[in-house]
């Protein structure tokens, strides 16, 4: 593929809710310029973009995905994001490699949480945004709904460009507002073009069975969107009633550019209806990347530069993506801002504080390569094999090792417990699992002494059913999971005094070792304190740190349900010893079996972890969020109002009912509401749940050793 100059190039990222045909818009994209001869399909799993055995296994994009087309002399680097809330991370992080932002919406459907979602980002980053309303061929698929839907949602800076012409089935062409005239595609994904037809004022609408006054209307939506753009425009078009056509294409391409005003298309990604018409638009009016500001960066010390768009500039790169090819290794997806990128030379990772040798570059199209000569400022690519390079990383120079503000990634918070299934695989899970860490900054990965288990985190069950897939796929691992442990400790209730007693002396070099102690429970979080008052030598001085080393093993171990013991003093007050049978190891046994002996006296309460949580939904969920919450046992402490109708909760609830509220609010909220949780303190768990956490050990304690 030959160099563009940033004049030249579009970068483009698709984003919706999954289901709204943003992979099969692509596919189309690709026909329509003539890089593939026939199309994919989501369904047959043949797409260029869906090339990962998960997502043509699940029918859903797991993973972003890029195809640069060429179009008109210009290159459009078409970024692919997953549309389920599981993989937010993959679009957050292609923001930042994008200029520009097509948000596509279902006819059918309509606007979904995760276009919502993916709008409030583009906004963020105050990205120029696009909509295509897609599947208006498809059995219900009602455009008149949609664009009331997009207007009520994302306000009056959204303006249809187009109309369709048809409805469902009969849907054959698009008439253009801004030129009035009309566009068929009686076969294939080349437009004819046609008078502006006169039944385009009246639509059909089936589900309603009348027609709508629609075009002239929508042409009027259309100018009044292009004025409010611009204060100039206000003006002129108050005093004429309307907008030549000149001034209404003008006002439209700056409006679009300053992210003012967010024209709607219209067509079927599925039937190539209205894709070159999309296409021709990126060219003609999306921003190249010299029409962006001068992108910020961080020098070393803190100091804030500025970094244009120009090739002989110094190198300011990103990587957005890192995926792991089970042919080539190691591929890193990169946007040049400043500088240039070359095969076989080195760039500084500014990041990491390394240096990375690179090789052969490529542009990726779905999972085919391309090879480049160079990647300038402006433009996408990709390197296979840096070793040190991960996903949010800055290229830059040496000298002068800028970097770029870090991507705000959401925590991951739903926790899955995993084991290999074949003992002896666990330094390959450890690869693997560090492997699909670098390549997902959403996944995370955590041992738990405590609880003895590798724990990994994630954004919901789809996200951590896909990294066990690949687990197997990619690094041959095969894992078991389960809800991870929680934390619990065992505290005791009230102060109790009794003796534990190690004696064997059935002949030859026997044991023997007796200590006496009382026990007590101490303010919460104070920990453990031992005290020795033993006088008059009843045990050697060298055994009294013994009994406490048995103490504390068994306090780390606990009593009853597997957790630690905490918050307990035990004094050691009296006990015997044998000037040839005590040991050390006959003194610790014997401080085992004292504490344990004491605790059963003193009665064993159950500590549970509290969390603070904050729940983030809008106001229309708040009674919903609060009720389930005090269903949790929680503690509300306190709401507070946030701009666009949001509220946010606070509240102590005890981390195990939570455990997967991932799943519980986005089932509460249709995945509207959002929250984090941090660790706060520990609290008595009440009796009658702590003894089914202790009976539920037992058993399973019994269980190990019957095997």
């Amino acid at each position: 593929m030959k160099t563009y100059d940033a004049k030249d190039i579009r970068n483009v990222l698709l984003v919706g809710h999954g289901g709204s045909g943003k992979t099969t818009l692509l596919e189309s994209m690709l026909f329509a310029s003539g890089a593939i001869t026939r199309m994919g399909t989501v369904e047959d799993g043949n797409t260029v973009s869906d090339h990962d055995p998960d997502e043509q296994h699940r029918q859903i994009s797991v993973s972003l995905s890029m195809a640069p087309i060429e179009w008109n002399d210009v290159k459009i680097n078409v970024l692919d994001a997953p549309g389920t809330a599981d993989f937010v991370g993959d679009v957050r992080s292609a923001v930042r490699a994008a200029d520009a932002v097509i948000v596509v919406v279902s006819a059918v459907d309509g606007v979904e949480v995760q276009t919502e979602f993916a709008w409030e980002l583009a906004v963020q980053e105050d990205l120029p945004r696009a909509v295509f309303v897609n599947k208006l061929d498809r059995e219900r698929a009602d455009f008149p709904a949609t664009l009331d839907q997009l207007v009520s949602s994302f306000g009056n800076q959204v303006a249809p460009f187009e109309l369709p012409i048809g409805a469902e089935s009969e849907f054959s062409g698009i008439a253009d507002l801004l030129h009035e005239k009309a566009d068929l595609y009686p076969s294939g994904p080349k437009a004819e073009e046609s008078e502006w037809p006169d039944e385009i004022h009246q639509i059909a609408d089936p589900a309603r069975e009348k027609l709508h006054q629609i075009a002239d209307p929508a042409r009027e939506k259309l100018i009044e969107a292009v004025a409010e753009s611009d204060d100039a425009l206000i003006e002129q078009y108050l005093e004429e009633g309307t907008l030549p056509e000149a001034v209404i294409t003008r006002g439209a391409k700056d409006g679009f550019t300053n992210a003012r005003l967010a024209p709607v298309f219209v067509g079927s990604a599925s039937k190539a209806i209205g894709i070159d018409r999309l296409l021709d638009f990126i060219v003609e009016e999306f921003p190249s990347p010299l029409d962006r500001a001068p992108l910020p960066v961080i020098a070393k010390g803190g100091e804030e530069k500025e970094r244009a768009c120009d090739p002989n500039g110094p190198l300011s790169a990103f990587v957005f993506k890192t995926v792991s090819d089970p042919f080539v290794g190691h591929i890193t997806m990169f946007r040049v801002f400043s500088g240039k990128v070359r095969p076989d030379s080195s760039v500084h990772n500014a990041t990491q504080g390394t240096d990375e040798r690179i090789g052969q570059l490529f542009a990726l199209k779905g999972k085919e390569h391309e090879t480049v000569s160079e990647v300038p400022a402006g433009d996408i690519g990709a390197v296979a094999k840096l070793p040190h390079t991960h996903t949010g990383d800055t290229f830059a120079t040496k000298d002068d090792p800028v970097q770029l503000a870090p991507v705000e990634l959401p925590e991951p918070l739903l926790a899955y417990a995993i084991a290999p299934k074949t003992k002896g695989e666990e330094d390959r899970l450890a690869t693997g699992l560090a492997r699909l860490r670098e390549e997902d900054p959403t996944f995370r990965v955590a041992r738990n002494d405590e609880t003895h288990e590798t724990v990994i985190y994630g954004m919901g069950e789809a996200h951590l059913g896909v990294q066990m897939e690949r687990l197997k796929a990619k690094f041959g691992v095969e894992v078991e999971a389960k809800p991870a442990k929680i934390a619990y400790r065992e505290t005791i209730r009230a102060k109790a005094k009794a003796q534990g007693r190690h004696v064997k002396q059935s002949g030859g070099h026997g044991q023997y070792a007796v200590c006496e102690i009382e026990v007590e429970p101490l303010p919460r979080g104070e920990g453990f304190v031992y005290e020795d008052k033993i006088f008059g030598g009843a045990i050697p001085q060298q055994f009294i740190p013994s009994i406490e080393k048995g103490i504390v093993k068994t306090m780390s171990e606990g009593v009853l349900s597997g957790n630690p013991m905490v918050d307990i003093k035990v004094t050691l007050v009296d006990g015997k010893f044998h000037s040839v049978d005590s040991s050390d190891m006959a003194f610790q046994i014997a401080g085992s079996l004292a504490l344990k002996e004491v605790v059963e006296q003193a009665g064993v309460a159950l500590l549970e972890p509290i969390v603070q949580l904050q729940v983030t939904v809008p106001e229309s969920f708040t009674g919903d969020i609060m009720g389930d919450l005090n269903a949790k046992r929680g503690k509300i402490q306190g709401m507070d109002q946030l701009s666009g109708g949001k509220q946010v909760i606070n509240a102590m609830v005890p981390q195990g009912e939570v455990a997967r509220y991932v799943i519980d609010l986005r089932s509460m909220t249709g995945g509207r509401g959002a929250f984090s949780m941090t660790f706060s303190h520990y609290e008595e768990m009440p009796q009658h749940l702590a003894q089914k956490v202790i009976d539920e050990y037992q058993h399973a304690r019994e269980e190990a050793h019957k095997k």
